[in-house]
């Protein structure tokens, strides 16, 4: 019985690591279960019985490629009371975590449209906590508030990041730099 368990555990774990190479590799809108289960060395039948439904297959997926990398981590920079050095270190952090990620969170964010609803509200969630958690040490309000909002949302999207450094070909630091000094400056304060 044991033996049994063990390789049912042993079989999901072919299956997620199959899907997680895949999707980083093709992506999530070519991936398919026959290509799942060709990965895996597992029939279709098997993934469906491990997985019966894309969502969950998604779930442990993302799990495990999340537990695999180095991520942000928004608390810490909420211990930073002075604006600019807690964005400027925000932004380095969260631009490490895309930079270790590019080929994954690339296909991620192209096939957006193909996750399941809870992996894209998940996704945005994700950027607005790290908006939230930048901007929690500016003092601005109303029209500069909102114009600050929309810098900082901008500043923290992976699409940005991908735009400056990956296409323009800036470094991490030149990225956030430049960011930072923009959302500085639309606050109000002198640019670092």
């Amino acid at each position: 019985m044991r033996k049994r368990a063990d390789n049912v555990a042993e079989t999901s774990e072919r299956i997620v690591e199959a899907t997680v190479h895949l999707h980083g590799t093709i992506g999530l809108k070519a991936t398919t279960v026959t290509a799942i289960a060709e990965e895996a060395g597992v029939t279709r039948l098997t993934v469906y019985r491990h997985f019966p439904d894309v969502t969950g297959l998604y779930r442990a997926c993302t799990m495990r490629w999340m537990s695999q990398q180095v991520q942000p981590d928004p608390r810490a920079w909420t211990r930073i009371a002075d604006p600019a050095r807690r964005l400027r270190t925000g932004l380095a952090d969260l631009y490490r975590f895309y930079r270790g990620g590019e080929a994954m969170l690339t296909r991620v964010w192209r096939d957006e449209a193909t996750l399941p609803e809870e992996h894209r509200q998940m996704l945005r969630g994700m950027d607005a906590r790290h908006r939230d958690a930048l901007m929690g040490a500016f003092a601005a309000s109303g029209a500069r508030r909102r114009r600050l909002v929309a810098v900082v949302g901008h500043a923290v999207a992976f699409a940005t990041w991908r735009s400056l450094c990956i296409d323009g070909g800036m470094t991490d630091d030149e990225a956030a730099d430049a960011l930072a000094a923009l959302a500085l400056t639309v606050a109000g304060r002198s640019p670092l």
